[in-house]
């Protein structure tokens, strides 16, 4: 895609980013086939290649251009993130970055209405605070009848906490786990599980207190400062471990796991803190990346479905119909681990139409556009019940909570 920035607008650095990103454009339209609000509103502002030429007026425009309006701002708003243009794109094209910076400027640039402000900075200040978030649910947990149905929809109910985690230390491999933020409130044991499974591989797991939020929320509310600054305080906790011999550093919410791997590149021009941030991103795994490579079957007779000898343990499966959240399979290029991992430990998976579109959740989506996220919900799990599960499961908290909310077939 040609280009028109003059040598004053590439001095910028977000400018020249956005100007290596569009030249891979060949504006081809491949994107659009696999784009999920494409599918769903037959706009072309509505699809990637679409919000492609809408930044690149943007950034070319004049800043007192009054063409660039609160509906460019809505075609940017409404577009999940969920990076399966990247997996179609032919060329390579690196549109969540380019994303990123559109926003920002056209954020900048036309500002938003009080109601937006006043959602987007409470999403902000629930979300990213685990003993805050966790304060908040449990008062939604118990005001949950007198709740407006949307809201109550993502209200889960109370999960007893069985807060059972084996002692890291007595392992010499050891690895770091990121809490996360909302998940320690929504599903208080996978963590805990988390730790038990790989103290059966030999694998010590511990929490850097000090660690918080990914920075993702931060990040992609356009709060970027902010959310850098998350980054290099997570780098500060983790750096003694990482120096002590850590191996890896798990998550078990792949939308937490898609940003740390990005760490790297988004500290790239941070002069004290590019070197760790690199390393950082090395080592994170997510959970799957971790199992696949491990000698699962060999744990013990209830782990392998081939070793069974007692009635228990030859009792059939649940089928499993599995959803693939788009941070696993777009942002980390991980589809098909998962299947893989319960197919060995002999599961029966159903096979899931339209496995790679989004379903929905998308971090803050299903909150900030809420129409959208409820049909693409209802599509996913139209293709998740297709053949009868008994139970649908995911790894990803986002996608575990949106798609729990319909009150279907459960969702683990």
């Amino acid at each position: 895609m040609q280009t028109h920035f003059t040598d004053a607008a590439r001095a910028q650095p977000h400018i020249r980013e956005a100007d290596r990103i569009l030249r891979t454009c060949v504006h081809c339209g491949f994107c659009n086939a696999t784009c999920p609000t494409y599918q769903l509103l037959g706009d072309e502002r509505d699809g990637p290649r679409g919000r492609i030429y809408l930044i690149k007026e943007l950034l070319e425009s004049d800043e007192r251009d009054d063409q660039v309006t609160q509906e460019t701002q809505l075609h940017l708003d409404r577009c999940l993130t969920c990076r399966n243009c990247e997996t179609t794109c032919p060329s390579g094209v690196e549109y969540h970055k380019l994303l990123d910076i559109g926003r920002a400027e056209v954020d900048r640039r036309v500002g938003r209405r009080p109601g937006e402000r006043a959602l987007r900075l409470g999403l902000r200040k629930a979300l990213v605070e685990p003993k805050r978030f966790q304060a908040l649910l449990a008062l939604g947990q118990t005001f949950r009848p007198l709740a407006p149905h949307d809201l109550r929809d993502k209200i889960p109910p109370r999960q007893p906490h069985r807060s059972r985690r084996p002692a890291p230390g007595r392992h010499s491999r050891r690895m770091l786990i990121l809490e996360g933020c909302v998940q320690p409130g929504l599903a208080p044991n996978t963590n805990d599980a988390t730790a038990r499974v790989l103290d059966r591989l030999g694998i010590g797991v511990h929490a850097a207190q000090e660690a918080g939020c990914c920075g993702a929320i931060d990040y992609h509310l356009n709060a970027q400062q902010a959310g850098r600054a998350r980054m290099r305080a997570n780098i500060d906790a983790w750096w003694p471990a990482i120096e002590n011999g850590c191996e890896a550093i798990v998550q078990t919410a792949s939308g937490c796991g898609a940003f740390v791997k990005e760490y790297g590149d988004m500290l790239a021009d941070d002069p004290a803190y590019a070197t760790k941030a690199k390393r950082v991103s090395e080592l994170a795994k997510d959970l799957v990346e971790v199992l696949r490579d491990e000698n699962l079957e060999a744990l013990s007779p209830s782990v392998s479905p081939q070793a069974a000898s007692t009635e228990q343990d030859t009792r059939p499966k649940p089928r499993l119909a599995f959803h693939c959240p788009c941070t696993l399979q777009h942002a980390q290029r991980l589809g098909g681990a998962v299947e893989g991992v319960l197919e060995r430990l002999g599961f029966d998976l159903t096979p899931v139409r339209d496995g790679h579109l989004c379903c929905g959740s998308a971090g803050t989506y299903s909150i900030t556009q809420p129409t959208l996220a409820k049909r693409l919900r209802d599509n996913k799990l139209d293709a998740l019940e297709e053949q009868a599960p008994d139970t649908i499961v995911t790894a990803n908290i986002g996608c575990q909570t949106h798609l729990n909310g319909a009150g279907r077939t459960p969702v683990r």
